[in-house]
């Protein structure tokens, strides 16, 4: 299960990184919920408006998983849409909630015990990334 769950979190982080919106809405839920600083918004058209403006590359570093619920702390760049140059950078943690292989629900945290907290998990959840 942890497999595919970080599979799953894997691809959807590789599509939003490379602005490839119809592989992120492939591997994410209809409903989907996003929670980030710009408040609450779920569905496959919040997530085509986000990836359109966000410019944001991620890469993971850390990974913490128990049943469905993952944390991942994250290496992020965000570049201009417009021009491509690199606008900040930052490491993040991020919620994935992932059932029947896609994703349901993100949420994204300035920090990796926030996110865990959110999540219920611990260090003791934490699982090796997929290389």
């Amino acid at each position: 299960m942890t497999v595919d769950v970080l599979a799953v979190i894997e691809a959807w982080q590789r599509a939003a990184s490379a602005k490839d919106v119809e592989g992120l809405i492939v591997v994410s839920d209809p409903n989907i919920e996003i929670v980030g600083p710009r408040g609450v918004a779920s569905g496959h058209s919040i997530l085509r408006e986000w990836i359109a403006r966000a410019g944001l590359q991620l890469q993971s570093r850390k990974a913490f998983v128990r049943d469905e619920v993952a944390v991942v702390e994250q290496d992020a760049v965000w570049h201009s849409v417009e021009t491509g140059e690199k606008l900040s950078e930052s490491v993040i943690a991020s919620v994935f909630h992932v059932e029947n292989e896609l994703v349901t629900y993100f949420s994204r945290h300035d920090s990796l015990e926030s996110a865990l907290q959110e999540a219920g998990l611990s260090d003791d959840d934490a699982v090796p990334l997929i290389e």
